[in-house]
């Protein structure tokens, strides 16, 4: 992909208001890039495979087995690693990946019509309203707001060379990851093992005790709430005693999902997502990072089931030590389906792309479902079902996806939230059928 200079675009100075913003038009059909519809697809369908311990269980239960209200036996502790292994941080950071490939080919498409970066920041602005809405109405688990207000440090830097976007993409997230590894490797230390009861460190021990005991009682109110159906307690609990969350946990995220953006717009521009590198290439590196990064996962997992699935231990497994390990197979995994997607033409393939294409719809859409399915308001599953049988929740659901998405497009030009997004995005109501 060639750089700015080279389309012929003319890039603003973040300085104004569109210029000829009454041409500006979102991406059609026809200027799609399929592969980014069908690694979009996998990912909003893998995020939910994630996501779904979270719906049903107290969100401790995510990482911390303990925290099921339903038993978690030897068979789960399995599931746990496989879930850990093949889809949690990968779902993610596929979607990080290609959030900051569709920075930059959104701006490509405004540039050319005349456009200014300000059309970015107001896109990015309605998405962070997205997010709020989703947080604080819908579901904790929100990554819209987080990827908002990350796009918005990204967008001054959609200027840079793409080898400069590259290189200090790895760079800040190998450096994050370090930062990561270093502060969780301590706090596992110091609640898991004898460095702990050394005297200096003791106060330090009990406050994360504290804290583990804060998060598991917070843990207990929101599931009174939700068995209880009580949805209006729910958001006014939430907005009382986690108003701030979204902010605090910018600084979780930032070192992982900046990094991503900015590696996801540089393969953009490399021609990565089109197929410009070469295949032999491709199929090497995308198995080497999805082997050596599944083996490096499969190592701690298997760690953390010797340590019994501690509080500590998984938080250190997830934030601290699998960063590298899931870059590795976040590349692999996209370099994989870069390939291989133009040979998968089947009926199931052609739905999933066009999952990827209602990705935004189909995540809102899932936790707009899961409202129903495990609040006590409606079907009342939470803390009632097994990690087994949340799975089969997570496989109808995708069947639900995969059914509903390709025979909307055949029909509409959009998903409904993609149109209302662009329509919010620009200021004027586009077709929605064909």
């Amino acid at each position: 992909m060639s750089s700015i200079a080279g389309t012929g675009a003319t890039p603003d100075a973040l300085g104004g208001p569109d210029a000829g913003a009454e041409h500006l038009v979102p991406v059609g059909v026809s200027e799609r890039i399929e592969s980014l519809d069908f690694i979009r697809g996998i990912a909003v369908m893998g995020i939910l495979a994630a996501n779904i311990v979270a719906f049903g269980q107290p969100f401790s239960a995510y990482m911390y087995p303990e925290a099921f209200l339903t038993e978690h036996g030897a068979a789960s502790d399995w599931m746990w690693i496989g879930q850990f292994v093949l889809v949690d941080g990968k779902m993610r950071g596929l979607f990080t990946l290609l959030f900051g490939a569709g920075l930059y080919l959104f701006m490509e498409r405004v540039w050319e019509r005349g456009g200014t970066r300000w059309r970015q920041m107001w896109r990015l602005f309605v998405l962070m309203l997205f997010g709020l809405v989703h947080y604080f109405l819908i579901w904790t688990g929100d990554i819209l707001f987080y990827y908002a207000v990350f796009g918005f440090f990204v967008v001054p830097c959609l200027k840079w060379r793409a080898k400069t976007q590259l290189v200090v993409g790895i760079i800040g997230f190998v450096l994050g990851a370090l930062f990561y590894a270093a502060n969780m490797s301590f706090l596992y230390a110091v609640t898991d093992t004898s460095a702990g009861e050394q005297a200096e460190l003791a106060e330090i021990r009990e406050e994360m005790m504290q804290a583990k005991a804060g998060a598991l009682a917070d843990d207990a109110v929101i599931t009174q709430l939700k068995q209880d159906g009580d949805y209006a307690g729910l958001v006014a609990y939430r907005a009382a005693e986690h108003w701030a969350d979204p902010l605090v946990n910018l600084t979780l995220f930032a070192l992982e999902t900046i990094p991503l953006m900015l590696i996801g717009c540089a393969l953009y521009r490399f021609g990565f997502f089109s197929g410009a590198f070469d295949s032999r290439g491709m199929r090497f590196w995308g198995w080497t990072g999805v082997v050596v990064g599944g083996a490096l996962h499969l190592a701690i997992g298997l760690f953390v089931r010797e340590a019994g699935f501690s509080y500590y231990s998984t938080l250190a497994a997830f934030v601290g030590w699998s960063p590298l390990p899931q870059l590795m197979m976040v590349l692999g995994l996209a370099a994989l389906m870069v390939e291989y997607s133009p040979r998968w033409t089947s009926p199931l393939a052609e739905r999933v792309r066009a999952a990827g294409r209602a990705a935004f719809t189909n995540y809102l859409g899932t936790s707009i479902l899961m409202l129903f399915v495990f609040h006590g308001w409606a079907l009342g599953l939470f803390g009632e079902l097994s990690r087994p049988q949340l799975y089969i929740v997570v496989v109808l659901t995708w069947a639900l996806m995969l059914a509903w998405s390709k025979p909307w497009l055949e029909r509409f030009r959009y998903g409904p939230l993609e149109w209302l997004w662009r329509c919010l995005t620009y200021g004027r109501v586009f077709a929605l059928r064909r």
